[in-house]
């Protein structure tokens, strides 16, 4: 057989071959682009000699496109014709924890608790689904510059190990303890909660609830009070619960909350001189679609941010003002019976704060910061109000590439006042958040080309602060449009 490295350069369909960067003996993996959109993947290749395997090999990617997790990477497309099969899945940005490991790149202990809080967080989903992975390492788990988490998409078309969780915690514990930065606050207990995942002086393994909530506890310590005495890490008592080592100095960490609440300025004044970026024309005709090709659009004008905090609240204050029985007249001909309202997930809290301008779930917000914890149901309540509509997936992806050659050059930016959002995150035209702030709802229900065979799903479309993905070209598929996520907004089309 040739060597393939000799196709590098060469293209696979819509996607040109980069880099070989791995093989087996029934699969070739590539670095590679999407020509049409440019987008960075990464595709697995069923060998031509291999190609009786496919229904082995179509039969994983179904279960690496049935995961549905911001932390964990996503499955683009399958391609499966007589002469190939293929599938590409998300490039994941950053580095992996191998990678650092290698390059001798220590980690500071609050970062590395905040990665595995992360890490835990995906695998809890993913052990709750009953999905069954393959074994996790640090060449699976990825930091970009961001200090953005992201983990490989490892799911099999097999029953889940009921060892599974327990080894990988087993396996991150040994690996780990090379990234921790020594002479850095905390550099003890990570290393004591890294021996914990080890089984070190315990009668039993960790799970990863007890994972995240350890390293939960860690990241506060060190964010609320740097200073604080951590515990020794030479020997750790046997048969006893480790949460008294952790917990010692919870009560310094909360004094210390209390007084940089007391010291917090209000920051009100921030909320009364932003003005928002104006909706931005497209123009009737052809236009880009997000999964190649091109399409003839109607002209649209599509908000030049997303919803804001204080936007939304005008919605429900007139929402209030109705009688109660009149308070379902914008409600979607569709919407759950069990339904009752349209506040956010912890509105009172959400809207309290950013009236004041200060912190909510860590971060001081304004009522210019895009709302967010809104399901399918909230926005398109919104909108009839509002006489206006969701846009979509295509309506969207137009307006993104209207004067943008290049949607991968648009940098994830963080949730912030839309009109404090970077250039870098603003398309010519005058689109602000796309890669990056909120991800956001549309109106289209359509098959995931990733998975064919499966069933049509609402599209969420855009990066996010907290799962930058590809930043303006990611988009998730789900069913359910009750989700609500503290990433999760919506922009409208203006009738």
């Amino acid at each position: 057989m040739d060597d393939p490295r000799s196709r590098t350069g060469s293209m696979l369909g819509d996607y040109r071959l980069e880099n070989l960067i791995g093989e087996s003996p029934i699969t070739l993996t590539w670095l590679a682009e999407q020509a049409s959109i440019r987008r960075p993947v990464v595709l697995f290749e069923l060998k031509p000699t291999a190609l009786n395997r496919r229904e082995d090999f179509l039969a994983d990617i179904r279960a690496k496109a049935a995961v549905d997790h911001p932390l964990v990477g996503s499955v683009y497309e399958a391609v499966s014709t007589d002469e190939h099969c293929y599938v590409t899945l998300e490039r994941l940005p950053g580095s992996s924890l191998m990678d650092r490991i290698r390059a001798k790149e220590a980690i500071k202990p609050a970062q590395l608790a905040n990665i595995l809080r992360r890490v835990a967080d995906a695998n809890l989903a993913l052990e709750s689904e009953k999905i069954c992975t393959a074994s996790l390492g640090p060449d699976d788990i990825f930091v970009d510059s961001h200090a953005v988490v992201r983990v490989a998409n490892l799911a099999r078309a097999e029953e889940r190990s009921p060892t599974r969780s327990a080894e990988d915690i087993v396996a991150l514990g040994k690996a780990l303890p090379r990234l921790v930065a020594d002479g850095h606050s905390g550099a003890s207990r990570m290393i004591t909660l890294l021996a914990w995942m080890r089984g070190e002086g315990l009668d039993r393994s960790l799970t990863w609830e007890e994972v995240r909530g350890y390293a939960e506890q860690i990241e506060q310590q060190l964010s609320g009070h740097p200073m604080a005495t951590a515990p020794k890490t030479t020997r750790v008592e046997p048969r006893k619960s480790p949460l008294p080592l952790i917990l010692g100095v919870a009560g310094i960490v909360f004094l210390g909350g209390i007084a940089a609440l007391a010291l917090r300025s209000s920051g009100s004044s921030k909320n009364a001189t932003m003005s928002l970026p104006p909706p931005v024309d497209v123009p009737a005709g052809g236009h880009p679609l997000p999964d190649g090709g091109t399409g003839n659009l109607p002209a649209f004008s599509l908000s030049g941010h997303e919803v804001t905090i204080g936007e939304y609240a005008e919605f429900l204050a007139a929402l209030s003002a109705l009688a109660p029985e009149r308070r379902t007249a914008y409600d979607h001909k569709d919407q759950p019976a069990s339904k009752q309202d349209h506040e956010p997930e912890s509105w009172t809290v959400m809207f309290s704060s950013a009236k004041t301008g200060s912190e909510w779930e860590g971060r001081a917000i304004t009522t210019s910061h895009p709302v967010v914890n809104v399901d399918w149901w909230d926005a398109a309540a919104y909108c009839e109000w509002k006489r206006c509509r969701l846009p979509t997936q295509e309506e969207w992806f137009a307006a993104l590439r209207l004067n943008l050659a290049d949607p991968s050059s648009l940098r994830p930016a963080s949730w912030a006042p839309v009109p404090e959002l970077p250039p870098t995150d603003t398309t010519p035209s005058g689109l602000s958040g796309m890669a990056g702030s909120v991800s956001e709802w549309t109106s289209s229900l359509s098959l995931n080309p990733a998975n064919p065979l499966g069933e049509k799903s609402w599209v969420i479309i855009g990066g996010s602060h907290l799962n930058p993905g590809n930043g303006a070209l990611t988009r998730e598929w789900v069913l359910n449009r009750s989700l609500r996520r503290p990433d999760l907004g919506f922009r409208v089309v203006e009738k």
